[in-house]
């Protein structure tokens, strides 16, 4: 039996998408052997200030920029489409639908800390795997150090993958990305400077900017 394509779910406001975001999607994909990585363009996420957010036809189209080259990346307008606040157990559960194959949620480290914030987190867990991005030599993180004592103590340590498994059979990996300096607060801040960016993001992204005037009020 053939085994299911394995699909990264790159989700996040990319605001803007920049150099990091790229490597550590790669970098991901490689160690997983994604057949594709979909970034999804937040367009309400529910835990940031609305109106320290591009447009979200702004973000999606940078993004899309920002891949130009490369064929197993993919960006999605879905959250842009539907109504409402961005979750992601929405989000997950419309993906293995469209998307059938083996699901691979690509979040952060920090991102993850604040998961038992999330809606419906608990159930989001049992419908895909994590792959939680750290910092080279980054000591393993204890899930109970993250999770509530309750939905930590349902997973079991798989010492041979270095991964924890869920009932549900889905596992929560962490996988050490290239560390990259670089976060789209601290280009906004420059941006609002009026000084370079170069290096940090895709030319492409850096010439879209400047011909829509984003981030010019501090934002």
């Amino acid at each position: 039996m053939t085994p299911p394509k394995r699909i990264g779910l790159f989700g996040g406001t990319f605001n803007p998408v920049h150099l990091g975001h790229l490597r550590a999607a790669e970098e991901v994909r490689i160690a997983f052997g994604l057949v594709k990585v979909i970034f999804m363009v937040s367009a309400l996420p529910p835990h940031k200030d609305p109106a320290r957010i591009a447009k979200a036809d702004h973000r999606y189209a940078m993004t899309q920029l920002a891949i130009r080259g490369n064929p197993h990346f993919e960006v999605s307008d879905y959250e842009m489409k539907k109504e409402g606040v961005s979750y992601s157990i929405d989000t997950v559960t419309w993906m293995r639908t469209h998307h059938p194959g083996e699901l691979y949620f690509i979040v952060g480290l920090d991102a993850f800390r604040e998961i038992a914030t999330w809606h419906r987190y608990d159930e989001l867990l049992s419908l895909c795997h994590f792959v939680i991005m750290t910092r080279p030599g980054y000591h393993r993180f204890m899930l109970e150090d993250v999770l509530p004592a309750e939905v930590a103590g349902l997973y079991t340590y798989d010492r041979r993958h270095d991964s924890y498994i869920h009932p549900s059979g889905f596992k929560i990996f962490h996988q050490s990305v290239t560390l990259m300096d670089i976060s789209s607060t601290n280009i906004r801040e420059l941006l609002y400077e009026r000084r370079s960016i170069r290096y940090l993001i895709p030319l492409a992204v850096e010439d879209y900017i400047e011909e829509h005037c984003l981030y010019r009020l501090g934002k």
